[in-house]
C-alpha cells in the first residue's frame, strides 16, 4: 500500500525532504538506564575504560555527539538512553556496553520481562520440548486416517510457528529494552554471521536456543568459543547438513561454509582439498533425537570412551573418519572430538580469519566500504587479543575513522524498525510485538528468515530500493499516526487516544540536527502531530545511524 499522505502538497514536502536522499544527517540512539548495584568492575573493563578515555578524552559531549554515539552503538535512541550516556560520560559508558554486568545479563523491565516468561520457551527446558515436538511429529506421520493427519500435521506446523514467533518476540523485546544495548546487537550480528534459516526442516523450534545459548552468551567474548558454540548447536547443524554428515558418507556443506562465511573468508588461500579434509573432520558430530535418558549407542570398545551427548548435541565415534587429516598445509594430531577443536582452533587462529572478521566489523559499524588500513589495525586487535570481541571493539570504537563515520551508515530494516519504535516510546514496554516484526518483514529482514547462509547484506546498496523507501515512508506513517497498535493485545480492541507517539515533545529529538529540508517539512505539519511524526520518521535524518 502507497504512502498515503492528507494532499499532494504535503507529498511533495516530504519528497522534497528526502531529496537529499543521499540521505544525509544522523539521527540518535541510546542505551537504556542503569541497572542498580553492579560487582566491581573486571581488569578487563577497568582496562577498556582507560583506553577509551586516553583516546577519546573524558569532555563531556554535546547532545549532537551524544546521539550520535547512542545512533551507531545501540538499537535507536531514547531519552532514557541519552540520560545514561550524559551521566557516566563516554568512556564509562562505552566500557559498561562492552562489558555487561554478568548480574544483570539479562536484566528487562518488569513489563518485558513477564511477557518473556511467559512463553514456552522460557517455561521448558531446550532438549524436551523439541523431542516433545519430534514425538508430535511422529504421531501425526503414523496416522492412518487422512483427515486426521492433516489435522495432526497443521498442530504441528503451528506449534512449530508457536515457538519461533516466541524467539522472535524475545529477540525484539531485549533489543528493545535491555540495558545492554552492545550485546543485543552483537547478538544480531553474530546470528547474521552464523546464519540459519528458519525454513528448513524444524529450525523454527531450534532457532530460538541457538541465538540464546550458542550466541548470545559469546557475542561480546572469545570468538573462538563463539565458533564452537555454534558448531555444537543442533540448529547449525541440521541448517548446513553435518548431521548427515559420516564416515564413508561425506557431506561437504557445513566444512565449506566454516571455511568460506565463518572463518576464513573468500580468497584466503584455502583450498578443495582443505574443505575436503575439514569435512572428513567433522564426521560424526551431529545430533540425537532418542530419549536424553537413552544409552549410548553401540560402539566398538576402544570408541566407547570418545562418545558424547550433550543434550541433542552428539558425537558419534562410530560415524567419524578417524584416519589421517591435514587441514591447511599442517597435519591434524588429535583424533575424535579433540580432533574437531584442533581444527577450530586452527581456522580461528588463522591470520586470513582476523581479516575477515575485522572487515565484517568495520563494514557493520563504519562504512559499507571500510578504510583498509582500519581494517589491518582491527584484524591486528583481534589475531593478538587472541579473537577477544570486546577488545578488538575497543580498537574500532577509537579508531579516528569510526568517530567520523558517525550518522553516515545507512540503516537496514531491522535497525530502521527498532529505532523508530525506541525513539517513539522509549522505556513504555510495548505489548505487541507483532506489528514490529511484521514491519521488518515488510521491508524484507524477518528474523532468522534469510534463506542462505552468507546472512542479511550489511551495506546500502541492498537496502535503498526506491521500493524499499516507499515501504519505509508506510511504516513511518503507521507508527507515526497509530503506533499505539503496539500496546494493543487483542485484534479489534480500541487504541489508546491519542493513538501517535508524542515525538515532539521528546528530548531526544528537540535536540536533533535537522536539515533545511526536514525542517521545512516538519513545520508544514507543526499543528498536526500524526503527520509532523510520519516526517520525521521517514526523514534522512532517520535512515541512518
Amino acid at each position: 500500500m502507497p504512502l498515503v499522505l492528507p494532499n499532494p502538497g504535503r507529498r511533495q514536502a516530504l519528497m522534497a525532504m528526502l531529496a537529499g536522499a543521499s540521505l544525509l544527517g544522523a539521527c540518535t540512539s541510546a542505551p537504556l538506564r542503569g541497572t542498580g548495584s553492579a560487582p566491581a568492575p573486571t581488569p578487563a573493563h577497568q582496562r577498556a575504560q582507560a583506553e577509551l578515555a586516553q583516546a577519546l578524552g573524558t569532555a563531556p559531549l554535546d547532545a549532537a555527539a551524544r546521539q550520535r554515539w547512542l545512533d551507531r552503538i545501540t538499537w535507536g535512541q531514547s531519552d532514557a538512553s541519552a540520560a545514561r550516556l550524559q551521566q557516566l560520560g563516554l568512556p564509562a559508558w562505552l566500557a559498561e556496553q562492552l562489558y555487561p554486568d554478568p548480574v544483570h545479563f539479562y536484566a528487562l523491565p518488569a513489563a518485558a520481562q513477564a511477557q518473556i516468561g511467559a512463553m514456552r520457551i522460557s517455561r521448558e527446558a531446550f532438549a524436551p520440548m523439541v523431542l516433545a515436538l519430534e514425538a508430535q511429529r511422529q504421531a501425526a506421520v503414523a496416522l492412518a486416517d487422512a483427515d486426521a493427519k492433516r489435522a495432526a500435521q497443521r498442530d504441528y506446523q503451528q506449534a512449530l510457528n508457536q515457538v519461533l514467533r516466541e524467539a522472535q518476540r524475545r529477540f525484539a523485546l531485549r533489543a528493545l529494552y535491555s540495558p545492554h544495548q552492545l550485546l543485543e546487537q552483537m547478538t544480531w550480528f553474530w546470528m547474521n554471521h552464523f546464519n540459519v534459516n528458519l525454513r528448513k526442516a524444524n529450525l523454527r523450534a531450534l532457532v530460538g536456543d541457538y541465538e540464546n545459548s550458542a550466541i548470545r552468551p559469546h557475542a561480546l567474548g572469545r570468538f573462538r568459543a563463539l565458533l564452537g558454540a555454534s558448531l555444537r548447536h543442533p540448529a547449525m547443524l541440521r541448517y548446513l547438513d553435518n548431521a548427515n554428515n559420516a564416515a564413508g558418507r561425506i557431506n561437504e556443506n557445513y566444512a565449506r561454509e566454516l571455511m568460506e562465511l565463518h572463518t576464513l573468508g573468500v580468497g584466503s588461500g584455502y583450498t578443495q582439498a582443505d574443505v575436503q579434509e575439514l569435512a572428513r573432520v567433522l564426521t560424526g558430530v551431529g545430533i540425537s533425537l532418542r530419549p536424553l535418558d537413552a544409552p549410548p549407542p553401540r560402539q566398538r570398545p576402544q570408541l566407547q570412551h570418545q562418545y558424547l551427548r550433550a543434550g541433542l548435541f552428539e558425537f558419534n565415534p562410530a560415524r567419524h573418519d578417524d584416519g589421517p587429516k591435514t587441514l591447511l598445509g599442517q597435519p591434524l594430531h588429535q583424533s575424535g572430538l579433540a580432533e574437531v577443536d584442533e581444527a577450530l582452533d586452527r581456522l580461528a587462529r588463522a591470520p586470513a580469519t582476523a581479516r575477515f572478521i575485522a572487515r565484517k566489523l568495520t563494514i557493520y559499524f563504519v562504512a559499507d566500504t571500510p578504510p583498509p588500513a582500519l581494517v589491518a589495525r582491527v584484524a591486528e586487535r583481534f589475531a593478538r587479543s587472541d579473537g577477544d570481541i570486546a577488545e578488538t571493539l575497543v580498537a574500532l570504537f577509537t579508531a579516528p575513522e569510526f568517530a567520523a563515520s558517525l550518522g553516515d551508515k545507512f540503516r537496514d530494516p531491522v535497525h530502521y524498525a527498532m529505532a523508530g519504535v525506541r525513539l517513539a516510546y522509549g522505556e513504555r514496554v510495548i505489548a505487541n510485538p507483532e506489528p514490529l516484526l511484521g514491519w521488518m518483514a515488510r521491508m524484507g529482514e524477518t528474523l532468522y528468515g534469510h534463506e542462505t547462509p552468507d546472512g542479511y547484506p550489511l551495506t546500502q546498496s541492498a537496502w535503498a530500493s526506491a521500493g524499499q523507501m516507499t515501504t519505509r515512508f508506510e511504516i513511518a506513517r503507521i507508527l507515526g499516526a497509530s503506533g499505539a497498535v503496539l500496546f494493543r493485545t487483542a485484534p479489534g480492541e480500541p487504541l489508546e487516544q491519542p493513538p501517535y507517539p508524542p515525538l515532539a515533545a521528546s528530548a531526544v529529538v528537540q535536540a536533533w540536527q535537522l536539515s533545511e529540508s526536514t525542517g521545512a517539512a516538519l513545520a508544514q505539519a507543526q499543528n498536526r502531530p500524526a503527520d509532523w511524526n510520519s516526517y520525521l520518521l521517514s526523514s534522512p535524518e532517520m535512515m541512518r545511524r
